[in-house]
Order: C-alpha cells, then sequence, then structure tokens
C-alpha cells in the first residue's frame, strides 16, 4: 500500500495519475509488464497497456478518495458504463492497429479501482480481470 497525504491530491489529474501509479505497482507485483501508459487518442484514452505470458491487457483505472466499505451503494468500476467501452474500444483497435500488433491479437480488458484513504494515508486495489466490453 501506497502512502498518502492530503496536500498531496490537489485535483482529479492528480488523484488520477496516483491511481494510476498504485495500479501499476499493483500490476508489476503480479508479474505484468508495463508497456504504455495514457494512451490517448481524441476519442479515448487507454490508462495502461500491459502484457503477460503473450497477452496483452488494457486497463482502466478508477481512482476513489475512500475506503472501499466507505463508498456505500457507490461503485467506481459502474463509470465503466457502454458509452465508454465503446470508446474504448475504439482506442483499443487503434492501438493494436498503430502499433501492429494485429486486431486478431490476444488480449483483455481490465477495470482496477484504487481506494485511496486520506485519514490511514493507504490505498487498496479491487482488480476487475477480463471485463467483457
Amino acid at each position: 500500500m501506497r502512502k498518502i497525504t492530503q496536500n498531496s491530491i490537489k485535483n482529479s489529474r492528480e488523484k488520477g495519475n496516483m491511481g494510476e501509479e498504485i495500479a501499476c505497482k499493483f500490476l508489476v507485483k503480479h508479474r505484468f509488464t508495463i508497456v504504455d501508459r495514457n494512451y490517448f487518442k481524441k476519442w479515448g484514452e487507454i490508462d495502461i497497456v500491459a502484457s503477460k505470458n503473450g497477452t496483452v491487457h488494457f486497463v482502466e483505472v478508477k481512482s476513489v478518495m475512500k475506503k472501499r466499505s466507505e463508498t456505500g451503494d457507490y461503485h467506481p468500476e459502474e463509470n465503466v458504463h457502454v458509452l465508454k467501452q465503446r470508446r474504448l474500444r475504439r482506442v483499443i483497435q487503434t492501438y493494436l492497429s498503430e502499433k501492429r500488433i494485429g486486431l486478431g491479437a490476444e488480449f483483455q480488458f481490465h477495470v482496477i479501482v484504487v481506494y485511496m484513504d486520506l485519514k490511514t494515508r493507504r490505498a487498496s486495489v479491487l482488480f476487475i480481470e477480463n471485463v467483457i466490453m
């Protein structure tokens, strides 16, 4: 877990960057290799591209400034809604084509939710694997 201070979180982009950094460390700890970060096109962005065992892994990161037990009925992963998924599919296709990986390549899409607790200055990760788009 990473230590977090209130001064280290100034805006949502910084919160997102910190969440992505924590997600990358989580993935590396689980033997993924980070290939790319913040791959941006005007129609969308992929937060993290990783590889493991010959498979390309695309990861969307959602960062929340609460403990998991404090979010109640709010589930950040639900923000990866149909419209977001449609944009992500297009960005993934573009990435595979641009990097000459090929549209027939084996890949998976995951969502990582990073819960950052300012009181305890810790973060926890919820890894939702192989989301069907």
